[in-house]
């Protein structure tokens, strides 16, 4: 099941959750819908990533578990938060070290995700229990101004 709702203010956002699902399709295409044509596939490879993480590593699939993701567009660029129902993860991430030259190897389960949020957004922050990821992407353009004159 897919939830959503859409506040009334000035800043443009949206919040939606649905079940553990690697079925992100038409959730992606929702929280690509008013992004720039230009920028799409760069940002649905890094929402895919971290969207498949929440599920898979964070929920385990769990159908009982829900993910939630609260998305706006502000003067300053675009955001999204992704939560997950899962225990967290202990893991350190060296990701801003890296470069897309430096990815783990295409057989790795381990890492590539990371490095690859690092690379396509300019923000990238866990919360304390890391169960909520923060992704900020900074961008000028004039059809995300014009929501805000």
């Amino acid at each position: 099941m897919l939830t959503i709702s859409l506040p009334q203010t000035k800043r443009y956002g949206c919040t939606m959750s649905f079940t553990s699902t690697l079925y992100l399709c038409p959730v992606l295409d929702l929280l690509l819908a008013n992004i720039p044509n230009e920028l799409q596939p760069e940002i649905r490879l890094g929402l895919q990533e971290a969207l498949v993480n929440a599920a898979k590593h964070g929920n385990k699939l769990d159908p009982s578990k829900s993910i939630f993701v609260q998305f706006s567009i502000t003067r300053e660029g675009y955001s999204w938060v992704i939560s997950d129902q899962g225990k967290g993860f202990s893991r350190q991430c060296n990701c801003p070290d890296h470069t897309i030259e430096t990815l783990p190897p295409d057989e790795s389960e381990d890492g590539r995700g990371f490095c690859l949020l690092h690379e396509i957004f300019d923000q990238v922050h866990w919360d304390q229990q890391k169960t909520q990821l923060r992704l900020c992407k900074q961008v000028n353009n004039s059809k995300r101004q014009a929501l805000f004159s």
